[in-house]
């Protein structure tokens, strides 16, 4: 089987996903076809030897539907010859474009392609396309549906964690976040996004806020304690997991991930190819995995995955230098690090999407980027990127820097 190497990743900013966000006025085709330019020009990359590029898009409505990652190949002017293909696998939809391109290399199929996501949260809100099990009662009864927060929520409760452990979470997410930026830690792979007269529209990260502080994120309400209570979600919970009393509600805007959006890139191939091409490589993907996990809860499958990854590429947690667990809501992550007992100094060292966001296609892929980059200025070996996601799945992805 032929090892699948990662040659390069770029990512466009995080523009804040509102009506008034620096990227509001870019179209998504635009958004996606930035970091595969930048790809190419980056590399020199004669875009005839690109077998495919997959972008994760879970919201393929409006102006984001008739493949958009087709679209955007012909927009960044790539060879005709190039395909491209649209996924959903919700929040790890981008992860997931990653693992898809590199199986394809593994199997010999594909020597070179192109992972990644795109979402423009502020033009095709989550939710546009619509939520079946949500608004059904023949899907949403039986499957014990709740909506995400409440299921944060849940984790919490049952974790025991308290509302000021969580906001501390995100304090330090926020922390870390704006010391890689002033640091300059990601200046190698976010590119700028400029508009038609060649002037910055963004090159940072939008919604990161440095200013925030412990007492600040104690005085924000609750998100989804109305929801359980009104709407009865809470009942369902308890249900579905009856030693819980009450659902305790923890997370608001300032400990769950912001809404932004954003693409990124990631360029796969053979070690054959790469010389072929004078690209450099960088990673190796050692092995990926998914999961199916308990769809009320829902957001627990990143434990399960992380193992099965790691069982794959025949290694324990204990091999993993460096680890990006995606900040879907903070007692997520907690959960995660508390399961696999991991020290919070190699967990998300440079922020998470509390403080930079989650643009839900394009997270996984950026994640991937982030974690090459600093493997690469620690000078450290390997790296697992793992995501939860809706609807009970998990993802994980095993790297290994090359030329440690």
């Amino acid at each position: 089987m032929a090892e699948a190497v990662i040659f390069d990743a770029v990512r466009t900013p995080r523009g804040r996903g509102k009506a008034g966000g620096a990227l509001r006025t870019v179209s998504p085709t635009e958004l996606a076809a930035l970091p595969l330019r930048a790809l190419r020009e980056r590399n020199n990359l004669n875009t005839e030897l690109v077998d495919d590029v997959v972008l994760g898009c879970v919201e393929p409505v409006k102006d984001q539907s008739a493949d958009i990652a087709r679209t955007a190949v012909l927009f960044a002017d790539y060879a005709e010859t190039v395909s491209g293909v649209q996924i959903n696998r919700f929040c790890a939809s981008g992860l997931e474009a990653v693992n898809m391109v590199a199986a394809k290399v593994m199997s010999g199929q594909a020597p070179l392609g192109i992972g990644g996501g795109i979402e423009s949260m502020s033009r095709t809100p989550m939710g546009s396309s619509g939520m079946p099990p949500g608004t059904d009662p023949e899907l949403a009864m039986p499957l014990h549906f709740i909506p995400q927060g409440i299921s944060a929520d849940l984790i919490a409760t049952r974790a025991g964690y308290s509302r000021r452990e969580l906001d501390e979470f995100a304090l330090t997410s926020q922390k870390r976040a704006a010391n890689a930026w002033k640091s300059g830690y990601f200046k190698n792979s976010v590119i700028g996004v400029k508009d038609e007269n060649g002037l910055v529209i963004l090159d940072h990260d939008e919604n990161m806020r440095p200013e925030t502080t412990i007492e600040g994120l104690g005085e924000l309400k609750p998100s989804f304690e109305t929801l359980g209570a009104m709407a009865g979600f809470d009942s369902v919970a308890i249900q579905r997991y009856p030693e819980v009393e009450a659902v305790k509600h923890f997370h608001h805007a300032g400990n769950s991930s912001a809404i932004v959006d954003g693409a990124a890139a990631v360029l796969i191939g053979t070690m054959e190819i790469g010389k072929q091409a004078g690209l450099k490589p960088r990673a190796r993907i050692r092995a990926f995995a998914n999961i199916g996990s308990e769809p009320t809860i829902m957001l627990t499958g990143p434990v399960a995955a992380t193992r099965k990854a790691l069982k794959n590429a025949g290694m324990s947690v204990k091999d993993i230098d460096l680890w990006e667990i995606n900040e879907a809501f903070a007692s997520v992550v907690r959960f995660i690090m508390d399961s696999l007992e991991l020290d919070h100094d190699k967990v998300n060292v440079n922020g998470g999407a509390i403080a930079l966001g989650h643009p839900l296609g394009a997270t996984g892929a950026m994640l991937v980027g982030t974690m090459l980059d600093e493997l690469e200025r620690r000078n450290l070996g390997t790296g697992v990127v793992t995501m939860c996601i809706g609807s009970g799945m998990g993802v994980s992805t095993v790297i290994e820097r090359i030329g440690n």
